[in-house]
Formats: structure tokens, sequence, C-alpha cells
């Protein structure tokens, strides 16, 4: 623990002659509710930025025609016997 402690560069409170867990976890506690609040809001950031490029794909596609059409050329027998003018 007392490793620890010095690793995070955390000293004693006055009166204290070494850190003691219970300050060490409560300063460890809040940055890590912290961090995951942050981190839940960072990914529905991410979320919801996805959500809307699969949206503006998918509006896309729907945009552009799965197939082509062509227009009806006369050809055939009908069209060369018969003339109709």
């Amino acid at each position: 623990f007392l490793e620890t402690a010095a690793y995070f560069c955390m000293k004693a409170k006055m009166g204290e002659k070494e850190v003691s867990p219970h300050s060490f976890f409560s300063i460890w506690h809040e940055f890590s509710s912290d961090f995951k609040d942050f981190w839940k809001k960072e990914n529905k950031l991410i979320l919801q930025e996805r959500v809307k490029e699969a949206e503006e794909v998918c509006r896309q596609k729907k945009g552009k025609s799965l197939y082509n059409i062509r227009p009806k050329h006369d050809s055939g027998i009908v069209s060369k016997n018969c003339s109709y003018t």
C-alpha cells in the first residue's frame, strides 16, 4: 500500500506519520467515480455520433436506386412489320 501511495505522490496529512488507507481511498473513490461519469458521457456522445453517421449512410443508400430503368425500344416482329402512321 505504501509503495502505491508513493507512486501516486501521496503525502501524509498534517499530524499523521504515514498516508492512511482511508485518506488514499477516499481520494481514489472520488477520482474513479468522476472518471466513470465522464466515461459514460463520452461513450454516449460517441454512440450518438455513430448513430447519426449510420442514419446518413442509410439515407444516402435509399436515395440511390438499386436498379436502372432503361427506356423501352421498339424491337421485334410487330414493330418491323406494322407501321401505324
